[in-house]
């Protein structure tokens, strides 16, 4: 995520929770309602039953999930207040997202895809409560951009963090790109 150097758009930082509804709308009409891993949404039991059975991740299964990731991703990092431009559903921006397409046949373990989910649940643990210390930051920063413009860095760089660590848990557990599991951590 690149940092806004700029000053930010006070008034957006103002009415954010409302300016951010019509692209949570589109979000949730094609993540399937809300449910993530629903029709729609991020595409999870497909890839793992052709990894099981067949040793194969479809190619545009692939690109669908990293797609639809990369765009909550923007959508994520609006709502957190970390960039003022309204997100696009295609192109980049100031979110930074990429994945190596895995050679599901030499790459991937054919099994780990069925307890994956499960051997996450300790980062499902601290990132709740690091999704709470998000919470309440960003409530922080929303002040400090309104009086000054600026998002503090040390702010910034825990929103950041926190999305970073939830998107390798996510990559392993639910996208099935990687069997090395991710750690524990804040920084890249």
């Amino acid at each position: 995520m690149d940092y806004p150097e700029r000053p930010l758009n006070r008034l957006s930082t103002a009415l954010r929770i409302v300016v951010v509804i019509p692209i949570l709308v589109v979000f949730l009409a094609v993540g399937g309602g809300g449910h993530r891993l629903a029709a729609g949404g991020l595409l999870f039991f497909g890839p793992l039953l052709m990894i099981l059975f067949r040793a194969k991740y479809q190619r545009w299964w692939f690109d669908w999930n990293l797609q639809f990731w990369r765009f909550g991703n923007r959508t994520a990092a609006y709502f957190a207040l970390m960039d003022d431009q309204y997100p696009p559903t295609a192109a980049e921006q100031a979110v930074h997202l990429d994945v190596s397409y895995p050679d599901a046949a030499t790459e991937l373990n054919r099994c780990l895809p069925l307890v994956k989910w499960f051997l996450a649940i300790p980062h499902y643990v601290v990132l709740a409560f690091l999704f709470i210390a998000l919470i309440i930051s960003v409530h922080i920063a929303r002040f400090a951009i309104l009086f000054t413009g600026q998002y503090p860095r040390g702010l910034f760089d825990l929103a950041e963090g926190v999305l970073r660590w939830s998107n390798r848990v996510e990559a392993y557990a639910f996208l099935l790109v990687m069997d090395r599991y991710p750690p524990f951590r804040l920084a890249p």
